[in-house]
């Protein structure tokens, strides 16, 4: 293994972020693999930082630490059983039967002593991490007790990776930070230590599950289900001890393609046995394996379809196999014809998930897991929240997001999503006050299918290629495991863990000048890019760049229609593809008409003329020139805030984001002269303020 192979940015734990908690006396109490996951985590901090580690019960000892399994027998330290019993106090004040449950952990203070108490090893791992990013307030001694549990029960990370490089997408789909970090042409990259750092960032951000290789399920990938399966073992066994269980993406037509049988027909008692036999060796080589995830007939995958049956069918087939090991199906919602015709404008790609499953609602078994796009068509930068996810109330639904940034960026620009997601986890389906997306993907008592986001990293030393991507995939984590997280507060947390404090000459200054880059980083974006959530104006194929009719008359249903006199998609129940009477009716109220419409989506749900106002004022055609001028000059005020921190971060972090900020203005100005010039040439309306159009 090269010392390249192995090198990586420490992103959100660098051995900074560990000083307050590696100066101190710790006593760790329980047993098993993740406890030994945390006593190596504490113990290392401690060799560097002088503070001092005991693994109990043989320990009596003071301490300013305890972090204890409550199961664990009594602590033979008094201050440190001191510390315990106020915990254990403080839960029971809390209620709720004095449960943490399986990842849940108590944070409280007893004299000098800081205890972190859990019902299980993984509680005790988020705990730790929870220290790190609290640092030396863990510490206070007026610090309140504090109880933590996910939201979500299952926050999990779909790689795009392909074990062999496909001839287009190359080695990881949708990828934009290098090669993928499990897979190198065809075999297994082999460099487990940097799988392992990939663990610690993970579960230091509270993701507890990944899938990982492709939904488009190539032939080597297949094959990872048989006779490369050891391949995944070997995965799994690095992931394990950070509370990290792997999924495996699986073809629908792994009984024909594998197995040799004539068929994959879901009701067939022979494709039935197959896939119960290859699972059942699945789970007698990695035993607390996840479970699969399925894209099927979406975009020339196999599927049920083929055989005449229905999603259900199709899921069923797969989740009968998995219910005896406790696994569980992520069925993709990302279902629709790629083969439509541009001039029939009552085909609607963004119906296409609504119409085909949610007549299946409380049809699919109970370890299914329908997984859907937060948008309705396909992760776009402004898109309404899929109505789909407020009407399968018999099905566990989790929200699909993507952190990989193939719609707004490419890692190439600033692009902090944290905000919009957000404001999706937060958007109420049935009306302001009622339960969100966030309630859905938790379910009742826990039971919904959580939270599932398309990764972002790669082999690049700053793992996403642009270093402040990073903070994607810190922030998809939080919100994961607490939706109601103010996203400026995690990028808090991702800025003092990333540039910490007690490392840097200005952090007030550095940490001011990130947020002033990277707040309004997607809402700049939005501005330079495609406007009223029109979507879809990227160059076709590789997704970057400006290219207006790229996808305006292909198959594949991603249409603006502008022309002389208007821009936008009717999708209206009056006169359009009714697309907006698939939401409940306060929304559907809501999208119907042009007038109540929200000015964001505007041209997502109505074709208007670009005389149309705006409810800020502006014509429809004003505010394209408008945020498109806005968006450069935003973007090169970004790349100016930027350049006051020369010197005062690490040179090579610096250098990075400052040639993708160059690029990043050159690419805006780029998208500004292409979409202002193409409507100012459709439309014939002058720019009110005389600014230069091509």
């Amino acid at each position: 293994m090269s010392a390249e192979e192995t090198r990586a940015h420490p992103a959100w734990l660098p051995p900074e972020a560990f000083r307050a908690l590696g100066a101190r006396r710790v006593l760790v109490h329980g047993d098993g693999s993740i406890v030994d996951t945390v006593l190596d985590e504490v113990a290392r901090a401690c060799a560097r930082y002088g503070g001092r580690v005991w693994h109990s019960p043989s320990w009596d000892v003071a301490v300013d630490l305890v972090l204890a399994l409550r199961g664990a027998d009594e602590l033979p330290s008094p201050s440190a059983e001191s510390a315990r019993a106020a915990g254990e106090a403080a839960l029971v004040a809390a209620g709720s039967g004095a449960v943490l449950g399986d990842e849940g952990f108590l944070l409280a203070r007893a004299g000098e002593v800081t205890a972190v108490l859990a019902d299980a090893p993984a509680g005790l791992l988020y705990g730790l991490f929870h220290l790190v990013r609290l640092g030396p307030a863990a510490f206070e001694s007026t610090r309140p007790p504090e109880r933590h549990r996910p939201a979500l029960r299952r926050r999990m990370l779909n790689h795009w990776d392909n074990v062999a490089v496909h001839p287009v997408m190359g080695q990881v789909e949708r990828g934009y930070a290098g090669g993928s970090i499990f897979w190198r042409d065809g075999r297994p990259r082999g460099d487990l230590a940097r799988v392992r750092e990939y663990a610690r960032l993970l579960a230091a951000c509270g993701i507890n599950a990944i899938s990982v290789n492709n939904v488009n399920v190539g032939r080597t990938e297949a094959r990872l289900l048989t006779d490369r399966l050891g391949d995944v073992a070997d995965i799994a066994d690095v992931l394990r001890p950070y509370g990290i269980r792997v999924h495996l993406s699986v073809t629908f037509a792994a009984p024909v393609v594998l197995g040799g049988l004539p068929t994959a027909d879901p009701v067939d008692e022979a494709v039935r046995a197959w896939w119960s036999a290859k699972t059942r060796q699945v789970y007698e080589r990695i035993p607390d394996f996840g479970g699969y995830v399925v894209k099927a007939d979406s975009e020339g995958q196999p599927g049920p379809f083929t055989y005449g049956r229905d999603h259900a069918d199709g899921a069923n087939l797969l989740a009968g196999a998995l219910a005896p090991h406790g696994g569980v199906v992520h069925w993709r919602a990302f279902v629709y014809n790629h083969h439509q015709d541009w001039r029939d404008r009552s085909t609607d790609r963004a119906r296409a998930a609504y119409d085909h499953f949610v007549p299946l609602d409380g049809r699919f078994a109970a370890n299914v897991v329908l997984q859907v796009k937060f948008g309705p068509v396909d992760f776009q930068v402004r898109e309404p929240v899929s109505p789909v996810l407020a009407a399968m109330p018999a099905t566990r639904l989790a929200v699909e997001l993507q952190v990989t940034q193939e719609y707004t960026g490419q890692q190439r620009h600033v692009c902090h999503l944290g905000p919009w997601w957000s404001e999706v986890l937060r958007f109420a389906p049935w009306g302001p006050g009622g339960r969100t997306v966030a309630d859905v993907a938790a379910g009742e008592a826990g039971s919904g299918g959580g939270l599932v986001a398309v990764a972002n990293v790669g082999d690049d030393v700053f793992w996403t290629g642009h270093p402040l991507a990073q903070a994607n995939l810190y922030t998809v984590g939080r919100l994961a495991w607490d939706p109601r997280l103010d996203p400026r507060a995690v990028l808090d947390e991702w800025i003092a863990l990333t540039f910490p404090p007690s490392a840097i000459a200005d952090p007030k200054l550095v940490g001011r000048t990130l947020h002033d880059v990277m707040d309004g980083s997607w809402r700049t974006y939005e501005r330079y890019t495609a406007p009223l959530g029109v979507g879809f104006m990227v160059h076709p194929g590789d997704h970057y760049g400006p290219d207006v009719d790229g996808y305006e008359y292909t198959r594949w249903g991603t249409y603006h229609f502008a022309d002389r006199d208007g821009v936008g998609v009717d999708r209206s129940r009056a006169s359009g593809t009714g697309f907006a009477g698939q939401y409940p009716p306060y929304w559907a109220h809501v999208y119907e008409s042009p007038e109540r419409c929200p000015d964001e989506l505007l041209l997502f749900f109505h074709h208007v003329p670009y005389g149309h106002v705006l409810h800020s004022g502006s014509t429809v055609i004003q505010h394209i020139y408008d945020a498109h001028f806005a968006g450069v000059e935003e973007v090169e005020a970004m790349r100016g805030r930027w350049r006051t921190l020369k010197g005062l971060i690490d040179p090579a972090v610096y250098e990075r984001v400052e040639r993708r900020l160059d690029e990043q203005v050159r690419s805006a100005t780029e998208w500004r002269d292409q979409i202002n010039t193409y409507f100012f040439r459709k439309s014939g309306v002058p720019d009110a303020h005389g600014r230069r159009i091509y």
